[in-house]
């Protein structure tokens, strides 16, 4: 009998193909991976889905969605990779409510833990996040129903029949058996990720000996920063290195990242005569200023942020915002709170000289990938690459959000629309929601008067997350998923941001109410097939 695929939307240029179980899905990833079809940008295997990000420029759903159902998914893959022996110590939050949960011991529970042999499935969540099997089925708990805000790196963990490794404080949901010191994630290596789809793992007890392998020794430290160029004299938040992120990492467990403002990104860029993925400084809600030891040429957009310029003499003249400005050497810049909107972006005419890691400048925040932040008494060096004429003749930018106003983001409803219940959906999008000052990078936590009510309170196995996803975790109030979140997720996703909303989606600030609007972004006639 053919294989029952489900096709379900998830934004504007990605959505899911949901399977049978892992097998299935691992088998439809390696067909994928032979087999290509053009136009397909990133494929992010879970549990029992592979969601297909593709370019909408070169191909579409239907046409993809056709290709799937006409590939052959009766077989099964056949990977093999090399085995690991990972040293635990089992001091776990959780391994006293792991082991009453199965109806064991605290000592048969690490025993039956360190007898099992767990195989990569995929990779996800996070750099060096591997999901893995477990050959005693009898592992099989649930995720925590309030997720940490923060769980160390190295922590060993499980969730449903998976178990994984933390490779990076993060926050997390799985429930925490014990630690281990091997670095998952070193971009040092050859390979960053320690563990890649098809390796074996077997948990070692330290307390009976085992031995640490040469690769749990601590790196050496990054060398100290050059000394000339422009020096930061104040960041109130620390500020990043942003570009158009690092696509195509996703077998890594590493999303795209990027600036959260792609369009005041490249803005910045064309205004002095850079190529539009020239890294520039992402400054979150303003209070940063950089002293010049040469002649320079800036230019400031985003978020406008009241940019001041004291010269060597002593003369503070306002800077001009959205057109490209010059720098004196001994002249400071010095940039205000913004009067709305979020994030600027600080861009250099020839480019800062900043070490691309996978491909990027741009810096992860939760994945600890890229160059560190910038923080005052750091010096910016200029790279001085070729550049073409600056443009002084740009357009006005357009007017951005501000605290207290209520913005409306348009949505793609899905993937996982239906785990709610017609009054949560109308919830959803009727009631405003409040940005909370829980916000970063990765996600805004958002808050309303009434919770979103779910169907049921089941479980769902991880899933690939888009960019804009809006998760409901147990508690009913949402969080929309931005360039930094993790490339799987566990918690049903209600919908989307559409692609054209998302750089106004990073650009609202703490105390601003969205509204969300539901727009018709997915093709109707792809259909589940049988």
């Amino acid at each position: 009998m053919p294989e029952r695929l489900r096709f379900l939307p998830a934004g504007s240029d990605s959505f899911l193909v949901e399977l049978s179980d892992l097998e299935t899905t691992i088998t439809l990833l390696d067909a994928l991976l032979a087999a290509r079809p053009q136009g397909v940008r990133e494929l992010v295997p879970a549990a029992r889905t592979v969601m297909i990000r593709f370019d909408p420029l070169v191909t579409n759903r239907a046409a993809l969605a056709a290709f799937v159902s006409r590939m052959d998914l009766s077989g099964r893959s056949a990977r093999q990779g090399e085995t690991f022996d990972v040293p635990v110590t089992y001091d776990g939050e959780d391994l006293g409510d792991v082991a009453e949960f199965l109806g064991w011991s605290v000592e048969e529970l690490v025993r039956r833990h360190t007898e099992a042999t767990y195989t990569v499935a995929f990779t996800g969540f996070a750099p060096g996040f591997a999901y893995m099997t477990c050959d005693d089925p009898a592992f099989d708990v649930p995720r925590r129903k309030t997720p940490r805000v923060r769980i160390p790196a190295g922590s060993v963990a499980i969730a449903g029949k998976f178990g994984g490794i933390y490779p990076t404080d993060s926050p997390g949901g799985w429930q925490l058996l014990g630690t281990t010191p091997l670095r998952m994630w070193d971009t040092a290596r050859r390979r960053a990720a320690m563990l890649a789809p098809g390796d074996r793992v077997r948990f070692r007890d330290i307390a009976k000996g085992t031995i640490l392998p040469t690769s749990a020794r601590e790196p050496q430290s990054d060398p100290a920063p050059p000394a000339e160029g422009l020096r930061v004299i104040r960041a109130d938040r620390p500020a990043l290195y942003q570009d158009l992120g690092r696509s195509g990492q996703a077998d890594q467990g590493v999303s795209e990242s990027g600036a959260l403002d792609r369009a005041a990104l490249r803005e910045a860029n064309l205004c002095v005569g850079n190529p539009s993925n020239t890294a520039a400084i992402e400054i979150t809600f303003g209070g940063f200023a950089l002293s010049a030891d040469r002649p320079v040429t800036l230019a400031l957009t985003g978020a406008p942020c009241r940019p001041e310029i004291r010269t060597a003499g002593g003369r503070v003249v306002s800077a001009p915002f959205a057109r490209p400005f010059a720098l004196d050497a001994g002249d400071e810049l010095t940039l205000g709170v913004p009067s709305e909107g979020m994030r600027s972006y600080l861009a250099l005419r020839g480019g800062f000289r900043v070490e691309p890691v996978l491909g990027s400048a741009s810096t992860d925040t939760l994945a600890k990938v890229g160059p560190p932040p910038i923080a005052a008494g750091d010096v910016i060096v200029p790279a001085n690459r070729p550049a073409a004429v600056v443009d002084p003749d740009r357009p006005e930018p357009q007017q951005l959000p501000r605290t207290g106003e209520t913005v409306t983001l348009d949505v793609v409803l899905g993937p996982r629309t239906d785990w709610f219940t017609d009054k949560g959906v109308q919830t959803f999008l009727s009631q405003e929601w409040e940005v909370t000052a829980e916000s970063s990078r990765v996600g805004m936590r958002l808050s309303g008067s009434a919770p979103l009510e779910r169907r049921d309170a089941a479980e769902l196995p991880s899933e690939g997350t888009a960019l804009g996803s809006i998760q409901v975790p147990h508690s009913g109030q949402p969080v929309l998923f931005l360039a930094d979140h993790p490339l799987t997720g566990g918690y049903p996703v209600i919908g989307v941001v559409a692609a054209h909303h998302l750089g106004l989606a990073g650009q609202i600030p703490i105390g601003a109410r969205i509204r969300f609007n539901p727009i018709a972004d997915f093709d109707p006639h792809v259909k589940d097939t049988d």
